[in-house]
């Protein structure tokens, strides 16, 4: 199963936190819970994994970036972590793939 996990296509998700009264500390412990719970699930087969997270602490704002099979696993590793949010979207990254990278004569891409 873990195979399989390597090879689906995945897409990329951010997943938004919008938290008054929540200290830096608390959020990175958030993102601590996200990023433990998605290896968890990665190392039984499920194709998750967590990429990054980013703080705004003048907004009390946790923006944590997973790549997925599907968004039933993101949802998935936040209910294990038993951490809430307030938002799910797929979303384009920069290179790997994405915007920021084009294809060569030879079908391959490169970041540019």
């Amino acid at each position: 199963m873990a195979d399989r996990a390597e090879t689906e296509k995945r897409e990329t998700y951010l997943v938004e936190h919008y938290r008054p009264g929540l200290t830096v500390d608390e959020l990175r412990r958030w993102a601590g819970l996200v990023r433990e719970t998605a290896a968890s699930m990665e190392r039984e087969g499920k194709p998750v994994r967590y990429l990054r997270s980013t703080i705004v602490p003048a907004d009390e704002t946790l923006l944590c970036v997973l790549e997925a099979a599907r968004e039933e696993l993101v949802r998935e590793a936040y209910a294990r972590a038993g951490v809430p949010f307030e938002r799910l979207s797929t979303v384009i990254p920069e290179g790997n793939h994405g915007w920021g990278s084009q294809v060569t004569d030879e079908g391959e891409r490169e970041e540019r």
